[in-house]
């Protein structure tokens, strides 16, 4: 118990960096001054074509910016080779003096392993931010390897577990206070067809009991209990400013779930600009806490690297290498511009997580990875960088290619 209670401080030390800024909650939304004009790789294609931007009068404001990285490249997450198409459109729903920019990501998968999917990802901000909705929706044939519980497990000692995947994720949150909302959601996670290559299942492999039998369907339909601080105006490229989201889910029977069970997910990141104007020179922190807190969690339900709700964490490993009762997840990021036009840029970053073992229930193992990367600017208006990084752990490295930031 008490090493549980320290993994939380742990992941909890972001709120502590935000109670020693010195910075204000105005000073997160403020944008930098700076005389040189900012360029992005569309200024770049548009200056090698000859193509004349159309001309948009003073009355008109434009709100709706759009992104689209078609490119085969390694999977950072399976390794071996990938094909995606990820799109980005980022639109003002409101005035954009008081609203936040709202996103729609929409990332069509294959990759040469028999893994394809198509996930579709929205956070949307009403009219003066009175109302956030965020979605998350995705149709996914995801044959991935598993290690077991725990965080000891050796390499090789990996299982193959093939199966069909959809998700529905929604949640309504309205504002209570300035940057400060809370509101009710609806989670459903549906794995079809639970199989695996051999004559070993998932049940023997892991010995745990629940969503593991072969050729099963696992249903998890559940309410969720959502807590919103977010004082970010872009979440596709945060500026200075902090981020808080507490989730607590509720699995029943009577929603048609398999099993009775509950989770919280608890999300914290700061973001801290070190020069008050000038090219971006930010250091940011990311932490989270992922607990199980009845019996009866579906295997493919538990914690597990790389599947919390953005599917961002753990560069440096492959994705779903650690999995238990509980996981903790900490992430800090260093990230600069190059040129002063903001078209290039770099970022360092070091993670670290450990998942609590079977029997003990307690953080034992904890796994470190670092790694560096480049940024492109895409889109100026909107913020969004093509990022391209490098991630490496004791066993593991791999290439990851996205649009937009880590976190």
């Amino acid at each position: 118990m008490v090493k549980a209670l320290s993994a939380l401080l742990f992941c909890l030390f972001p709120f502590v960096v935000m109670a020693q800024s010195t910075a204000t909650i105005a000073d997160t939304t403020k944008t930098r001054a700076d005389t040189v004009a900012q360029k992005d790789l569309i200024d770049i294609a548009r200056s090698l074509f000859k193509i004349k931007p159309r001309k948009i009068s003073a009355t008109e404001k434009k709100k709706v910016y759009f992104s689209i990285l078609p490119i085969s490249s390694s999977d950072g997450r399976s390794g071996g080779k990938a094909l995606f198409t990820s799109t980005s459109l980022a639109v003002y729903l409101g005035d954009p003096q008081t609203t936040n920019l709202s996103s729609f990501i929409f990332t069509p998968y294959f990759n040469f392993k028999g893994r394809y999917g198509l996930p579709i990802r929205s956070n949307i901000w009403l009219n003066n931010n009175q109302w956030n909705i965020v979605g998350d929706t995705r149709v996914l044939v995801y044959p991935q390897y598993t290690w077991g519980l725990g965080g000891k497990q050796p390499e090789d000692r990996r299982f193959l577990v093939n199966y069909n995947y959809g998700r529905f994720y929604q949640t309504v949150l309205k504002r209570i206070e300035p940057y400060f909302y809370a509101g009710l959601g609806y989670d459903l996670d549906y794995y079809q067809d639970i199989d695996s290559d051999g004559d070993v299942n998932l049940h023997s492999f892991t010995n745990y009991k629940y969503g593991t039998s072969s050729d099963q369907n696992v249903f998890s339909s559940g309410v969720t209990f959502n807590l919103l601080y977010d004082t970010r105006k872009n979440s596709i490229n945060p500026l200075p400013g902090a981020y808080a989201n507490i989730i607590y889910r509720v699995n029943s029977k009577m929603l048609g779930s398999n099993t009775n069970w509950s989770s919280l997910y608890i999300d914290l990141r700061k973001y801290i600009s070190l020069t008050d104007y000038g090219p971006k020179n930010v250091l940011a922190f990311w932490s989270y806490f992922w607990t199980s807190l009845t019996p009866g969690t579906p295997y493919l339900n538990l914690p597990s690297l790389g599947w919390e709700p953005s599917q961002r964490s753990g560069r440096g490993f492959v994705q779903n290498r650690y999995r238990g009762q509980r996981l903790a997840y900490f992430e800090t990021e260093y990230r600069r511009d190059i040129t002063r036009n903001g078209l290039l840029g770099f970022v360092l970053f070091a993670n670290i997580n450990s998942v609590t073992e079977p029997h003990t229930h307690a953080f034992v193992y904890w796994h470190p990875a670092g790694g560096t990367g480049l940024r492109f600017k895409f889109n100026k208006n909107s913020g969004t960088n093509i990022s391209l990084d490098y991630g490496a752990s004791k066993n593991y490295n791999a290439i990851y290619l996205n649009l937009g930031e880590t976190f």
